[in-house]
């Protein structure tokens, strides 16, 4: 199994971005101490020139991780013919105990890198990169994630064997299993419906607060919705929208939803989620250095351009999801 492409591609990025921060972690510990923009000193000129070159190092890194998410979903699905039983990434994920942590922990580096990447870019936007040792710190905690996500993902594909029979997506989401997403399942259409639409349209609400007039509060409430409406759309996909994609009032699966078959319509739906999402709580992350010295007029401009993001990212969700409703021949809630 190590030798599937993708397999490869992922152990390589896992790997080399642990690498990385690994190899940057002395010359982090040495900007945390050392950096005094107002010096003229040989060390100081050297940090200057160098974290320029690891900034934009780390930040490919970062832009990988993101991308990998993707292809490790993907290839989740991919892989689910090869194994008894498994009729989607379900299945795949299931062959052993590693497959979701590691699914679990490449979403959690996913939000972590972008927001890392919205901080980096205001920093470098700023004349005397005034974030500098806050990036750097973050880097040193951003470690301990990534080797995390490296070892699980490590585990997951080494014990990946053919020969294993495995669940399917039934059995998971059924209302028999005792797990957050037969919880989900079993809500009712009505409820589930309603927290749906109000915590996206909450999410609407603070991404056009904090674009109008961004600060503290409306950066904080817009990170707050954002997780919130997260959290409230995976609910409402696996208890409602996917039963109209598929047309089935018992199959609630978020993953067949990416199937050919079914025209990779969860794609759709999921890639504006996790953008809006990230550009949401980057946006909160962002407002605590807004009062820092060079960082008055950028940080509000980058705010708004997030919040921009995050708010076409979930109107784009919900519209989607809803002409999926509307288009389905399945009637879940009497008119």
């Amino acid at each position: 199994m190590l030798f599937q492409p993708a397999i490869i591609a992922l152990l390589m990025a896992a790997g080399l971005a642990v690498i990385m921060l690994a190899a940057v972690t002395p010359f982090a510990v040495q900007i945390i101490r050392h950096w005094d923009i107002g010096s003229g000193s040989e060390r100081q000129l050297a940090f200057e020139r160098r974290t320029y070159l690891f900034s934009t190092l780390l930040g490919f890194v970062m832009v990988v991780q993101l991308g990998a998410l993707l292809l490790f979903v993907f290839n989740a699905d991919r892989l689910s013919v090869m194994f008894v039983g498994a009729m989607c990434a379900v299945g795949t994920l299931n062959v052993n105990p590693w497959g979701f942590p590691a699914l679990l922990a490449q979403i959690g580096v996913f939000f972590l890198a972008s927001t890392w990447l919205a901080i980096n870019h205001i920093d470098t936007q700023a004349r005397d990169y005034p974030l500098v040792r806050i990036k750097y710190a973050l880097l040193l905690g951003l470690l301990p994630a990534l080797a995390a996500s490296f070892a699980l993902e490590w585990q997951y594909f080494v014990n990946l064997k053919a020969n294993v029979i495995t669940s399917c997506c039934g059995s998971m989401f059924s209302g028999e299993a005792k797990s957050l997403a037969s919880e989900a399942s079993g809500l009712e259409p009505q409820l589930a419906m309603g927290l749906f639409y109000g915590a996206l349209a909450a999410a609407l609400g603070a991404a056009a607060w904090c674009r109008q007039r961004p600060g503290r509060a409306a950066g904080a409430a817009l990170a707050a919705a954002s997780a919130a409406a997260f959290a409230a759309a995976l609910a409402g996909v696996i208890s409602f929208v996917s039963l109209y994609i598929y047309e089935h009032p018992h199959h609630h699966c978020p993953f067949c939803i990416l199937k050919p078959e079914y025209d990779y319509r969860g794609y759709a739906l999921y890639v504006p989620l996790f953008a809006a999402t990230a550009a949401g709580l980057a946006a909160g992350a962002l407002q605590p250095f807004a009062g820092r010295p060079g960082l008055a007029a950028i940080v509000p401009r980058a705010s708004r351009r997030l919040a921009t993001a995050a708010l076409a990212g979930f109107a784009l969700f919900a519209c989607i999801a809803t002409w999926f409703i509307l288009d389905s021949n399945l009637l879940l809630i009497e008119p």
